[in-house]
């Protein structure tokens, strides 16, 4: 048997990332359904006052009165201590979860 001759091996190519395609993501418009003035009624004006807003200015004035009123769950954030205020708004409840909580606050705006 004939030997044969020792080759040198190529260093194997290494495979060369490609720069990922950026996705281009669409602006989307804001919804004008909740844009629309809602009057407060019942109990919630006590809480986020009587003047028209927007939902989410609602949401932010209910969030701001939780906030200051330091009524947040200190160990599990989502879930809110009702005072009397918010008792009411809520139904008599004395502990929500904020998903809950705009299901309940949406009975009081018109």
């Amino acid at each position: 048997m004939p030997k044969k001759k020792a080759t040198k091996r190529k260093p194997a190519k290494k495979a060369v990332k490609k720069p990922a395609k950026k996705a281009v993501k669409k602006k989307r418009k804001a919804n004008p359904a909740l844009m629309k003035p809602v009057t407060p009624t019942g109990p919630l004006v006590a809480v986020v006052g009587a003047k028209p807003a927007p939902r989410g200015q609602m949401t932010k004035r209910l969030w701001d009165y939780i906030k200051k009123n330091k009524l947040q769950d200190k160990v599990k954030k989502t879930m809110i201590h009702a005072d009397d205020n918010l008792k009411a708004v809520f139904g008599g409840k004395k502990l929500v979860s904020m998903f809950e909580m705009t299901k309940l606050v949406s009975k009081h705006i018109k």
